[in-house]
């Protein structure tokens, strides 16, 4: 690891950074990537001592690639055994464009907002009754929105900045809303609609069975809700409406609760599509492989 280095063997690989022989850089990042996340603050005092361009851009280069890496295994890892936890998810893919992410402070906007919606929620009311609350403490209070303006910005599928800015898309604003309810023991689930994304509010009772998104059927189902419209209320013959308007066949995916992981996976389909419009063709490929290995788990 990259503790049990001495400092001379560190600097003998950072000198080696700007040799011209692409075997020998290949070789030196090999190396340093096999230590893992414990090498970066050693590359990142390198990069602040080093004037040389070559060895500015090669450090930077290894650090993302580690940082990357880590971040991919940790998706894989949460895939497997942790796709209940959706905020840890979602935090995990805002590692992906900020990998010094201030977890911490993120925590304490949603339990903030979880707090203020607790503060007005009781038992004795309705299913109606607590949406209209998380509505008006997420649209009024906290004032989130959809980002009309710049839809397709990257930044509306990153957690923090969708915290920070109070904008976001219908995704990362109902993976916002589902984690709020159901921190709060409120039976809300994401939907995977064709072009758009939505939640639903799942009878009670099938919350107690502790039926799974995919166990769930439209008969559980109390009403639709679209985070992107300030909360709107809504049923299936709407839905039946949007997709005809769609000229799409109404298959039962787009009506029923969807899995944290799909949740995920269109979050990164998204950042794709985005970038894409960006053109930063790195980006899309690292992307394209976090979906790829996401697609290997059942």
């Amino acid at each position: 690891m990259a503790n049990r280095l001495s400092k001379r063997e560190i600097s003998a690989l950072i000198n080696l950074l700007d040799d011209p022989d692409e075997g020998i850089y290949t070789h030196v990042k090999d190396k340093f990537i096999s230590y893992g996340t414990k090498i970066i603050p050693y590359l990142e005092l390198a990069w602040e001592d080093s004037f040389d361009m070559i060895i500015q851009k090669r450090i930077e280069e290894i650090i993302h690639t580690i940082q990357f890496d880590t971040m991919n295994d940790a998706l894989v890892n949460w895939a497997k055994k942790e796709q209940d936890n959706l905020l840890q998810g979602i935090l995990l893919v805002a590692r992906y464009q900020y990998p010094d992410l201030d977890e911490e402070k993120i925590l304490k906007q949603i339990s903030q907002i979880k707090q203020d919606v607790w503060l007005e929620i009781n038992d004795e009311l309705t299913a109606l009754e607590k949406v209209k609350i998380i509505n008006h403490i997420l649209f009024d209070v906290h004032q989130f929105s959809g980002n009309i303006a710049n839809y397709h910005a990257p930044q509306n599928s990153f957690i923090n900045a969708v915290l920070e800015s109070k904008k976001g898309n219908p995704v990362s604003l109902g993976i916002l809303y589902m984690i709020i309810a159901q921190e709060l023991k409120i039976p809300i689930y994401g939907v995977n609609l064709p072009e758009h994304f939505i939640v639903a509010y799942v009878d009670e009772l099938a919350n107690l069975l502790n039926l799974s998104s995919e166990e769930a059927t439209t008969d559980n189902i109390l009403f639709y809700i679209n985070p992107f419209s300030k909360g709107i209320i809504f049923n299936r013959k709407d839905i039946d409406q949007f997709l005809q308007q769609l000229k799409m066949d109404p298959k039962a995916v787009f009506y029923q609760p969807c899995s944290n992981l799909d949740i995920i996976k269109r979050v990164l389909r998204n950042l794709v599509y985005s970038y894409e419009k960006l053109g930063h063709e790195e980006k899309v490929k690292e992307l394209n492989l976090l979906i790829k290995n996401l697609d290997k788990i059942a």
